[in-house]
């Protein structure tokens, strides 16, 4: 079986506003492209230092059926890739080899002319991917109920809210039967209810025989729907392959600039009766881990040096949102040269944290004292918060006993 898409070192550069060069004839563009043939036509290449890459030397293929999540951070260089395959942009270098009809749905916005009302959009849309009227027709009401803005179709798309835009652009692009469908993260527009309906039907699709490339930051979303993932990074392609290592190579760069706090060995030896000497966190599996899921365990392990334990001593340590605010805290009873403290799964919310840690000795003014390390980073993409809609939900979850009045 040979691939429905073929992408063969992929790139796209585009040029960034700075000084304008001055305007030429059209007959002293004419002469400099005769004697300089090679420069003219590489004029927007990589000398050129008011331009940036985009997309560097991507290659992939697709097979017909597969369901690819495409996932990166912000600026990766995901809706480039899709503009590229759904032909809206072109690259700067590169082939793509991509067999049958192409159904986007990008941006909120594309697709559909706004002075055209929602019935004159569908056939407009299904002209485009060329089909006749008579098979549009045989679509139309399906996709009508999958959008359910039956009672505004006579109405101009230019005075539907982002939700009704957003549900009518998926209705058309799903049902209208391209070989491939393409899907950015405008799912983000809708509500929980409508995000699920999308998701069954790009199953639905796929189980068709079709192809979906989707682009989402739920990694909830791509790990139900996708089989394998390409994940980007700064334009290029930091991994490809079964979609739980995508992610994992995805959630890992989250991450990048924490580390274990470790003393430093070259400092004076110290007079303290107790100190830290390596701090980490770690998942269920022991593996040094900076990068959890909500719904995991976070192992706190700390490596004391003791020259002599003190009687009532104990350690505390604050955990420390992005803002430096303590959102929680615990206390040992009693110290240890190797101690852990497991946090209990669905206990911080999602965000970024740092930890607060001291050594608390009776009646000694010398206390050790790590202050903001071990930067780490909660995710959240299953939880009933995030099916809502919430995002700003607290800093932990709250526990406690319903009971019935």
């Amino acid at each position: 079986m040979k691939p429905i898409i073929k992408v063969e070192n992929l790139s796209k550069q585009y040029k960034l506003g700075g000084e304008k060069k001055p305007y030429s004839t059209l007959r002293e563009s004419l002469v400099d492209a005769a004697r300089k043939p090679l420069k003219a036509l590489k004029r927007n290449e990589n000398n050129d230092t008011n331009s940036f890459w985009a997309l560097q030397d991507i290659s992939f293929e697709v097979m017909p059926g597969e369901v690819i999540g495409i996932i990166g951070h912000n600026g990766a260089g995901k809706s480039t890739l899709l503009k590229i395959l759904s032909r809206i942009t072109e690259p700067t270098r590169g082939r793509i080899k991509l067999y049958g009809r192409v159904g986007s749905l990008l941006e909120v916005g594309t697709g559909f002319h706004h002075e055209l009302t929602g019935r004159e959009n569908i056939f407009l849309n299904g002209a485009i991917l060329g089909m006749r009227r008579e098979e549009i027709a045989r679509k139309f009401d399906e996709i009508v109920d999958f959008a359910e803005v039956e009672k505004f179709l006579d109405t101009p798309v230019k005075h539907y809210s982002s939700g009704m835009y957003t549900r009518l652009a998926f209705a058309v692009a799903a049902n209208l039967e391209p070989e491939v469908l393409i899907v950015d993260e405008v799912l983000a527009v809708g509500d929980a209810a409508f995000q699920k309906k999308c998701l069954g039907k790009m199953s639905e699709v796929s189980k068709h025989g079709r192809t979906v490339l989707f682009v989402s930051h739920s990694m909830g979303a791509i790990r139900q729907l996708c089989q394998k993932g390409i994940f980007l990074s700064s334009g290029k392609l930091g991994y490809l392959g079964g979609i739980d290592e995508t992610i994992n190579h995805y959630l890992a760069t989250s991450a990048a600039d924490s580390a274990a706090y470790i003393k430093d060995e070259s400092s004076d030896a110290s007079l303290k009766d107790v100190e830290f000497q390596k701090i980490s966190l770690h998942s269920f599996d022991s593996t040094e881990n900076y990068v959890f899921e909500h719904s995991e365990p976070i192992f706190v392990r700390f490596e004391l040096n003791i020259n002599r334990l003190p009687e009532n001593s104990s350690l505390f340590f604050m955990i420390l949102n992005q803002e430096k605010v303590p959102v929680c805290a615990f206390e040992s009873d009693g110290l240890d040269e190797q101690m852990t403290l497991k946090i209990d799964p669905n206990f911080l919310v999602r965000g970024k944290y740092s930890i607060h840690a001291f050594l608390h000795v009776p009646r000694q003014t010398q206390v050790d004292v790590v202050y903001d390390k071990l930067l780490f980073e909660v995710n959240d993409y299953s939880s009933k918060f995030v099916a809502h809609g919430a995002y700003n939900y607290g800093s932990v979850y709250g526990r406690g006993e319903w009971i019935k009045n």
